[in-house]
């Protein structure tokens, strides 16, 4: 198996009427996509610690995000909980269970990340796909693309609301129903390999790589229902480094940065 690294508006026309349209490009500087969404993992949040939540990475993210949202785009962000809590790894827990907690334990990422956001100035709300009114908003569709397009960052919590879905899952999920132009999922490597590159120092990068290609070599891009659902919908997916400097802004911009995943 191949890897990432040591880690991975309104209605159309046809017979897509019932798909939102990718966001109008009115404002933007230069986008080549203007809505996106952004998938993070936990340990982004986690700094050096490796575990928990540090506030200087929070601090990190939150610029990011603030460089992405000063070029014109809208943001919605889909995180994990992998820095707090894992339910895949909970030993003999019940699954269902173990998930449900991983759900909150996005939340509470979500809850930083936009303490951290709004400390730049920036509007944001947190919705989550599991009610839970007294921190948070719930998750509706409408009322998500409505704050989008009023300038908020929006940052999705509690997965898809269901166990045994990941939150790479959830990102694909929730950038089609948005209308996402591109899912960029950011992670501690600049794209994706065709062996670890920490593993392998001459591994090869690939700038760009059609969906068919990258299953048939067994990319890790995201989890595989994750991965399906963008190809069945043509959602493109830029995978990069989250923290090389301007590497976001780059990537909406159209240029070559991390790899591309997309039609052939």
């Amino acid at each position: 198996m191949t890897s990432l690294g040591s880690e991975a508006a309104g209605s159309g026309d046809g017979a897509s009427a019932r798909n939102p349209r990718p966001s109008n490009p009115k404002g933007n500087a230069g986008l080549r996509y203007r809505r996106v969404l952004l998938k993070l993992s936990g340990e982004a949040l986690a700094g050096s610690s490796g575990y928990g939540i540090d506030p200087g990475a929070a601090s990190t993210l939150a610029q990011t995000v603030a460089d992405l949202a000063a070029v014109g785009a809208q943001v919605a962000i889909v995180i994990g909980g992998g820095n707090l809590w894992r339910g895949a790894g909970a030993g003999g827990m019940d699954r269902a269970t173990a998930d449900q907690m991983g759900m909150l334990a996005t939340v509470m990422n979500a809850l930083a990340l936009q303490d951290a956001i709004e400390a730049l100035g920036l509007k944001v709300r947190v919705q989550t796909a599991v009610e839970m009114r007294a921190l948070a908003e719930p998750y509706i569709r409408r009322r998500a693309m409505h704050q989008l397009d009023k300038g908020y960052v929006v940052i999705l919590g509690a997965g898809t609301g269901n166990p045994f879905f990941t939150t790479d899952t959830a990102a694909a999920l929730r950038a089609m129903e948005l209308g996402a132009d591109v899912l960029v999922k950011a992670t501690k490597v600049d794209g994706i390999y065709d062996e670890d590159p920490a593993i392998n120092p001459q591994a090869k990068r690939f700038d760009r790589i059609g969906y068919g290609d990258a299953l048939q070599r067994g990319l890790r891009v995201m989890d595989l229902t994750a991965f399906t659902l963008c190809q069945e919908h043509d959602l493109p997916i830029i995978v990069l480094d989250l923290w090389q400097p301007g590497a976001i802004v780059a990537a909406l911009k159209g240029e070559a940065i991390g790899t591309f995943v997309g039609p052939a």
